[in-house]
């Protein structure tokens, strides 16, 4: 084989791991995306379900103190009754209060439920299914900027994954499903070129720093609080924050009968 043969072939072998590290890498980003989205999913389930609970503990911690204050008189014991007082965030405005609760036409179901005392609906889950993660991960695959040959290409591709993102994160998996057929029906993407070693190279180098900053997106996402908590059982989420929710109403319970013992 001469030299320009040889130096095709090194080119080629070279184009295929750039080809390789690039679906690699895609399939990084898929999962980080995907722990992401659980993330800030189960956030919100957390302080939706959890949220009320905290604050009932936190003004709990604070009528002990005041109470044990008021018994003993003790300079310590009002200075501490104080400082527990003003830790706690003050009651909000009625505007506030009704924020999110209350309409242009009225009442929201929950704020009526809970007035009159009715069981309220439990948050929204918006974990997306199991087909929707299938097709979300098929899009990406397809779609992902990475695989763009060009600037113009990169935007398309950019705002086409946002969407996808968006549809993904709201565990719509109709629109998901809408998404694909418009992928299919645009146009085809450019086959890729087989450029000079020097830009493979680069090419290489970017998708190895990209590697690095997903890298360290993923870690502090596992490093979160409700990175940890999800970890714990990433089977069945759900299940931990239901056994949460027993340990919190376990320890009001117990805060409401020992104050009522301070103040009896």
């Amino acid at each position: 084989m001469g030299q320009e043969g040889a130096g095709g072939a090194s080119t080629g072998r070279l184009a295929q791991a750039v080809e390789a590290a690039e679906q690699a890498l895609i399939e990084f980003e898929i999962a980080v995306e995907t722990f992401r989205v659980e993330v800030e999913n189960f956030s919100r389930l957390h302080h939706q379900r959890l949220g009320p609970m905290y604050a009932r503990l936190d003004e709990l911690d604070v009528q002990i103190a005041e109470a044990i204050a008021a018994r003993t008189g003790d300079p310590e014991d009002v200075r501490k009754a104080r400082e527990a007082r003003a830790s706690v965030l003050p009651m909000p405005d009625v505007e506030e209060l009704f924020h999110g609760w209350m309409g242009s036409e009225g009442l929201y179901p929950e704020a009526e439920a809970m007035l009159n005392e009715q069981p309220v609906r439990p948050p929204q889950k918006v974990r997306p299914s199991e087909e929707a993660r299938r097709v979300y991960r098929d899009l990406v695959r397809k779609a992902h900027p990475d695989l763009a040959r060009d600037e113009a290409e990169r935007g398309r591709r950019d705002a086409f994954i946002m969407r996808v993102n968006a549809a993904y994160g709201a565990g719509d998996e109709a629109a998901l499903r809408e998404l694909a057929r418009e992928w299919e029906a645009g146009p085809v993407p450019r086959e890729r070129r087989t450029g000079e070693s020097e830009e493979l190279y680069a090419r290489l180098e970017w998708l190895a720093e990209r590697k690095e900053m997903l890298a360290v997106i993923a870690a502090e996402l596992e490093d979160s609080a409700i990175g940890a908590m999800i970890k714990m059982a990433p089977e069945d989420p759900d299940a931990l924050l239901e056994e949460i929710a027993e340990k919190l109403l376990a320890d009001v319970a117990e805060r409401e009968a020992y104050l009522a013992q301070l103040v009896g």
